[in-house]
């Protein structure tokens, strides 16, 4: 699946719960579901700065496709970054900085979330596609 159809997928999945208690319930879950990232992994060099709670990201490249491993130590904030490991897990270096991430608004989740973790969210994303500029081919 694309990241666009991943993104359309998360979108059509968000308009299915009704309410906000819902939805913070469903990324609970997602965060469950989360590939985990190795204890050893969990270093100063993987924490993504600008965040309230910790989250630490690491990524693996195979076959030019990144694959995303996170952690963190507050159960929303798993949900989150599960969430956007969702969209761009499997994907190549070049589409993910590509992409545009729009389903973060679509679905309303940047406007309920506190100004600290709306920014911590934008860390996330930053983060991800700094793993992608280290992973992509140099042309």
């Amino acid at each position: 699946m694309s990241i666009e159809e991943k993104q359309k997928q998360i979108i059509e999945d968000f308009e299915l719960l009704d309410d906000w208690e819902l939805k913070y319930e469903h990324i609970i879950e997602l965060g469950k579901s989360l590939p985990q990232i190795e204890d050893k992994k969990k270093t100063e060099s993987n924490l993504i700065e600008g965040c309230q709670s910790k989250v630490w990201l690491d990524s693996v490249l195979k076959e030019n496709k990144l694959y995303f491993f996170a952690d963190s130590d507050a159960i929303i904030t798993k949900g989150i970054i599960a969430l956007l490991i969702d969209v761009f897990n499997g994907q190549s270096p070049e589409d993910i900085l590509n992409s545009e991430v729009y389903f973060i608004n679509q679905i309303g989740l940047q406007e309920h979330l506190s100004p600290t973790r709306a920014n911590g969210l934008l860390s996330m994303v930053k983060k991800i596609k700094m793993e992608a500029i280290k992973n992509a081919t140099v042309n």
